[in-house]
C-alpha cells in the first residue's frame, strides 16, 4: 500500500470507529469506555459498507454483532437504521 493509500484507509477506519462509538454504542462506554472498544467489528463493517448494501442488511448485521458478540437479545433493527445510514455516508473508497 501507498502511503496515500494508507492514509486513506486510516480515515475510513475512524470514520467508522467514530459512529461506532457515538451512534451505535451498545455498552454504552460513549463517554466512559475506551475508544477502540468496537475496533474488533471495524473491517466487518468496512467489508460489509463496500458492497454498497441497503441499510437493513447493515442494521441487521449491527443486530447480530449484538446479539451474538454481545449477548444483547433487545436490538431492534429499526432502531439500527439511521446508525446504518450514517455508516452508509461515509465514503469507503481507497482513491478519491
Amino acid at each position: 500500500m501507498t502511503d496515500t493509500r494508507d492514509k486513506r484507509a486510516k480515515e475510513i477506519q475512524d470514520a467508522i470507529r467514530d459512529v461506532l462509538n457515538r451512534e451505535w454504542d451498545p455498552l454504552n462506554v460513549r463517554d466512559a469506555g475506551p475508544k477502540d472498544e468496537y475496533d474488533g467489528y471495524i473491517g466487518r463493517i468496512y467489508r460489509l459498507l463496500v458492497s454498497a448494501p441497503p441499510r437493513e442488511v447493515i442494521a441487521r448485521e449491527l443486530k447480530k454483532i449484538e446479539h451474538e458478540s454481545m449477548g444483547f437479545d433487545k436490538a431492534k433493527e429499526d432502531a439500527l437504521l439511521p446508525v446504518a445510514d450514517r455508516l452508509l455516508a461515509i465514503d469507503v473508497r481507497l482513491t478519491r
